[in-house]
């Protein structure tokens, strides 16, 4: 059965150039405006995500103290808190689910800084920039 309906496609049946413009450049319009805003979500999103990184690496380090009655060295870094170190059968690691917990959310290392005193040593990442100091996205985190 055809349908009385059907239609036939001819070379004027098409949009015109005109209409293909008028909608680009309103999609255009549209990025223009929600893009920004998007990417300071993102931005927003990952710092704190390495704050919550960074609380959950302390806690890490709490376990590894009251197991072992001491904290990770400068030589053993923040490593230590997924693999055992040499000599220490005390150990009850891994005290975190996976070795990216170590790594910031703009994939670099965390800063483990020992503390002199023996008291808790500090955790810290740099920012969207990788560089000490920084304003807003930049800024460093944890320290």
């Amino acid at each position: 059965m055809i349908s009385k309906y059907r239609t036939e496609w001819t070379a004027r049946s098409g949009v015109t150039i005109l209409e293909v413009l008028v909608v680009l450049a309103i999609v255009a319009l549209l990025a223009g405006v929600a893009g920004p805003r998007l990417l300071g979500y993102l931005d927003r999103a990952r710092s704190e995500t390495a704050e919550l990184q960074i609380a959950q690496i302390k806690n890490a380090l709490q376990l590894f103290y009251i197991d072992l009655g001491r904290y990770p060295t400068a030589a053993e870094g923040l490593g230590v808190l997924m693999e055992p170190p040499v000599g220490e059968p005390v150990w009850s690691g891994p005290y975190l689910e996976s070795v990216e917990a170590l790594t910031d959310p703009w994939g670099r290392d965390y800063v483990f800084t020992e503390s002199s005193d023996g008291s808790v040593p500090q955790v810290s990442s740099f920012g969207r920039d990788g560089t000490r100091g920084g304003t807003g996205q930049d800024a460093d985190i944890g320290v």
